[in-house]
């Protein structure tokens, strides 16, 4: 297999890293959860005030893997990059292209010069646990992810009387 292109994702590319968006979200049993549009990824990643960053991993000019990534803020470490999805086409899952893109983040994420990066992952995608252990990640299990939805927003600031 040729390898992919590994590169920073540009505006043309947001059709592909959405439809990646939805494989992941079927792969993770969750097929109406993606709300975000692609608009709304063309605006958000793309432009002066972009709020994540993208690789993605192209082949014969399709879009097979991406990796994206946010800024974040550690009280106790400082500078630090959020990995939200690191996403392979399942056709395409075992021939490196994961690890090629881990890397390139890894890499970035040092040349930047924070001290920690961080991303959460699914407790029964062994394969991907397994594959981030592998590669000198540390799996916490004694912390658990806390969200608030649009609408658990919406309840607690009308129940609140929070000022919008």
């Amino acid at each position: 297999m040729k390898q992919p292109l590994i590169r920073t994702a540009t505006p043309a590319d947001v059709p592909g890293i959405y439809a990646l968006i939805r494989e992941l979200a079927l792969f993770e049993r969750e097929p109406d959860a993606v709300e975000v549009t692609e608009q709304e990824l063309l605006t958000d990643g793309f432009g002066e005030y972009a709020h994540f960053h993208c690789y993605v991993a192209e082949l014969a000019g399709v879009i097979v893997g991406i990796a994206l990534f946010y800024p974040c803020y550690s009280t106790w470490k400082g500078k630090s990059w959020h990995l939200e999805d690191l996403i392979v086409t399942e056709s395409m899952r075992g021939k490196g292209i994961g690890f090629a893109l881990l890397q390139k983040f890894i890499v970035f994420a040092k040349e930047s010069g924070v001290r920690r990066i961080q991303w959460a992952v699914l407790d029964w995608n062994t394969p991907a646990i397994n594959f981030y252990k592998k590669h000198g990640a540390t799996t916490l299990s004694d912390w658990r992810i806390t969200q608030m939805t649009e609408g658990a927003i919406k309840r607690f600031t009308a129940k609140h009387h929070a000022r919008i």
